[in-house]
């Protein structure tokens, strides 16, 4: 396929600033979604202040996901792609779901691996898997979810 045939196909009849300008929106509320998921797993899984079920980090980590999930819907639907944005909100938000899930093992994989395989169980070993290693290779499978399936009305 020709390189511009492939750049029409990427931007999807944007020019290349509105896809930026996109690109950056998604990268804000992803900026946003990153501080919720963090702080909360932090606080939930390293200060003390509650003992959940289970391995603490992973079940940290699903609860953390979860809200971080909720917040970057509702931004993601009324700031990045609102122009995209599907008058189903039931079946949108459910692939939506779908999509993080597919994210949230990403990062669960990541953890696991670090811990379960690597015997690395620190709070920075932690940080590291799920929070820099998954999230890096998450935020990229939801950015091309979200931008052609999620927020795209009639696909699926």
């Amino acid at each position: 396929m020709p390189p511009t045939q492939l750049a029409r196909r990427f931007l999807r009849g944007q020019t290349f600033r509105e896809w930026f300008v996109e690109f950056l929106q998604f990268c804000t509320v992803g900026l946003g979604a990153y501080v919720v998921d963090v702080g909360l797993f932090n606080l939930l899984a390293h200060t003390g202040l509650i003992t959940l079920p289970g391995d603490q980090s992973m079940t940290a980590k699903i609860i953390s996901v979860t809200v971080s999930v909720i917040f970057s819907w509702v931004a993601n639907r009324l700031w990045t792609f609102k122009e995209k944005r599907s008058a189903d909100k039931t079946r949108e938000f459910a692939m939506f779901v779908l999509v993080n899930l597919g994210g949230m093992l990403i990062a669960l994989g990541c953890l696991a691996f670090s811990r379960y395989t690597l015997g690395l169980t620190s709070q920075f070993a932690d940080n590291v898997s799920a929070n820099v290693v998954g999230l890096i290779l998450g935020t990229a499978f939801r950015y091309v979810m979200y931008r052609y399936v999620v927020f795209s009305p009639g696909s699926l």
